[in-house]
């Protein structure tokens, strides 16, 4: 998968693609119909995903609360497993927000990307102030040479998929509704960083990974499955994770800490996907460490019993 990030500079292999547009956070059910319509729309010409780093919600408004179900590295590595051909991640500044809707598109996509057709959600907005509509869309293509297919919002059980509706479920400690809406398991992927190494003088080494920047799930332990991506360790296996800031050591900042069954080696500065199965049970704070290993078994337990059924 090629990727592009300025529109200015554009090398002729990466023009005429068709792309679906949208922010992709989370690559969920709904982001897959629209990529699929772009897939079938014109078969012969590259498949392509135009979005926007960092995500506009994190440009206006740097100081708000971490949102973002995925990384910019999980979502590229997510789009090039559904074939996306050509990523057009643009850099999101000053200049780009202040695009009227007629400049994005003459500016960006007709010029600029030289797309030849887009797929937008019937609830897309884009240019300066989210001030232009579908329709405004459809007739500058029809202008300035380029398709317009508007798709559906997607709706299951009642309730429209949305990154938002996809928050709201992991805020609730319901990872599995989550995964019916992304269509697949909500993952965690980054290094593996330095700890304290409390859990390996507890018996349970753990992978300690950031979530820095991320939307947290729910606090507490997860059953979870884990993908080593690279090192020599490369391989699926089975955990139990804590979610949380380790309120029996004074920890105050969020993180995740896995235990890999039956793993011995090491993985530090090593890249893993951290799949959120089954939410076990809140975080809590316990009377002393032997009350703490004691609950850490019984965690393990469950969730070795969770997964062998998966």
């Amino acid at each position: 998968m090629r990727i592009v990030r300025d529109y200015h500079f554009v090398e002729p292999e990466d023009r005429g693609a068709t792309v679906a547009i949208g922010n992709f956070d989370g690559v969920h059910h709904g982001h897959l119909s629209v990529i699929d319509m772009a897939r079938a729309a014109a078969p012969d010409a590259p498949l392509g995903v135009l979005t926007f780093e960092p995500h506009p919600r994190q440009f206006f408004a740097p100081k708000a609360d971490p949102f973002r179900l995925m990384s910019r590295e999980a979502r590229a590595s997510r789009l090039e497993k559904l074939g996306v051909e050509r990523l057009y991640e643009l850099n999101f500044n000053a200049s780009l927000s202040s695009l009227t809707p007629r400049e994005f598109a003459q500016n960006v996509i007709a010029d600029g990307l030289g797309l030849k057709h887009v797929i937008v959600g019937a609830d897309f907005c884009f240019g300066k102030g989210r001030t232009g509509r579908v329709e405004d869309l459809q007739a500058f293509g029809a202008e300035m040479g380029f398709g317009v297919t508007i798709a559906p919002l997607m709706a299951q059980s009642d309730k429209t998929i949305s990154s938002t509706a996809i928050r709201q479920a992991l805020s609730d400690a319901n990872p599995r509704e989550a995964a019916a809406m992304l269509g697949h398991w909500h993952r965690i992927e980054g290094p593996v960083i330095g700890g304290e190494q409390r859990g390996r003088e507890l018996g349970y080494p753990t992978a300690n990974m950031s979530i820095d920047g991320l939307h947290p799930p729910a606090f507490g332990v997860y059953a979870v499955l884990v993908d080593v991506l690279d090192g020599a360790h490369m391989g699926q296996y089975h955990g139990v994770a804590s979610m949380g800031v380790r309120p029996m050591f004074g920890e105050n900042k969020p993180n995740l800490e896995t235990f890999i069954f039956d793993f011995t080696g090491d993985l530090y500065g090593t890249q893993i996907s951290v799949a959120l199965i089954d939410h076990l049970r809140g975080e809590e704070k316990f009377d002393g460490l032997d009350a703490l290993i004691t609950q850490m078994d019984a965690d393990s337990a469950q969730a070795r019993a969770i997964l062998s059924a998966l």
